[in-house]
């Protein structure tokens, strides 16, 4: 027995099956238009999303400044650990310490290090390493060949000039010595001017220290 075909109430009678198919398709692209408008709608709300995120990341303001490191406190706090004398640098107004820390290597030296990002948005640091080998001067340098020497407010430094290489990093201009138990490397990007004062108030320390 035949399946009665349903009566369609705006034709009074039932579908053909021409006008039956052309009602399925004309429901199936109804149905793709509207998953299209909302994944269209959807894209464009992650997309907001997106934005607002980065919007909050880069700029953010009214946050405050973040304070720079007080060198002396932490070495302060670090001279009961090691015997020789910590340098702190004395350095004029712009000079901002980002970091100062007591390290101990996997070798066993400990090493007082701190960076500065200098008044011209460069960078300097400096590392002194208490009872050194020569193998740890050339990790620290990253065998760096020597350049040269210079004498700095009575202390005699070996020059590592490596500013006309590919990519130095932060080692493109290095200075090192020894004095007493440490071993000092200055190391940086800083331009001539900046990369004495540095130099000259890290030698005074050493000299002060002796």
């Amino acid at each position: 027995m035949s399946r009665e075909r349903r009566i369609v109430a705006e034709l009074g009678r039932p579908e053909t099956p021409e006008e039956m198919a052309a009602r399925k398709a004309a429901a199936s692209k109804r149905h793709r238009d509207n998953q299209t408008f909302g994944n269209l709608i959807a894209a464009i709300v992650v997309c907001l999303a997106v934005v607002l995120v980065m919007v909050l990341v880069v700029v953010r303001p009214g946050l405050p400044e973040r304070e720079p490191f007080d060198v002396p406190a932490a070495a302060a706090a670090a001279q009961g650990v090691v015997d020789a004398p910590l340098v702190v640098p004395a350095l004029p107004e712009g000079w901002s310490a980002n970091l100062a820390e007591l390290r101990t290597g996997a070798d066993g030296i400990t090493t007082w290090y701190a960076g500065y990002v200098t008044p011209d948005e460069q960078f300097l640091s400096f590392t002194q390493a208490v009872d050194a080998n020569p193998t740890w001067l050339v990790t620290a340098t990253e065998d760096a060949p020597p350049t040269g020497e210079r004498e700095i407010s009575g202390i005699t430094w070996t020059e590592h000039d490596q500013r006309a290489a590919e990519d130095p990093g932060n080692l493109a201009y290095v200075l090192t010595t020894e004095r007493g138990a440490s071993t000092v490397v200055v190391a940086g990007t800083a331009g001539d001017a900046e990369l004495q004062t540095f130099a000259e108030a890290v030698s005074a320390q050493l000299a002060a220290g002796e």
